[in-house]
């Protein structure tokens, strides 16, 4: 399977992943559910854009680099201190919470290993043709 197909799919998984515990916050209360919540929106949206339109473009890896990092604080921010065991463990729907969490954690790492490689081919290429047009010393 080509890199660019794997890395759009895993950055689609993140982003579904991200939506789905921003939700199971709101829903247990972690998160306010109100207008400060839609922030997310655009953040989002940009991610989108730059997983779908932006595909193989340098703009497009580094969306998707920062996009993926950001996917990767959620986990450590949950797991910090008290961790999620205790009352989130106890809690309905605990293990859809949990799961999130670690899905998250997989594809957004995964997002940020596959546009790095992207990101750098893109690069090595770049410098390829210059050499070849003669404009690098």
């Amino acid at each position: 399977m080509k890199h660019s197909v794997m890395l759009t799919i895993a950055s689609l998984l993140s982003i579904l992943f991200l939506t789905f515990h921003l939700t199971d916050d709101i829903v247990r209360g972690m998160e306010p559910g109100t207008l400060s919540d839609l922030t997310a929106v655009p953040i989002l949206v940009v991610w989108l854009y730059g997983t779908l339109v932006l595909a193989e473009r340098r703009s497009g890896y580094v969306i998707i680099i920062l996009g993926s990092l950001l996917g990767l604080v959620v986990p450590i921010i949950h797991m910090k201190g008290a961790g999620v065991g205790g009352a989130i463990a106890r809690s309905s729907g605990a293990f859809f919470f949990i799961w999130t969490l670690l899905a998250l954690s997989v594809t957004a790492l995964f997002s940020v290993i596959l546009s790095a490689r992207g990101l750098w081919e893109h690069l090595q290429r770049r410098t390829a043709g210059q050499h070849k047009q003669g404009t690098l010393a």
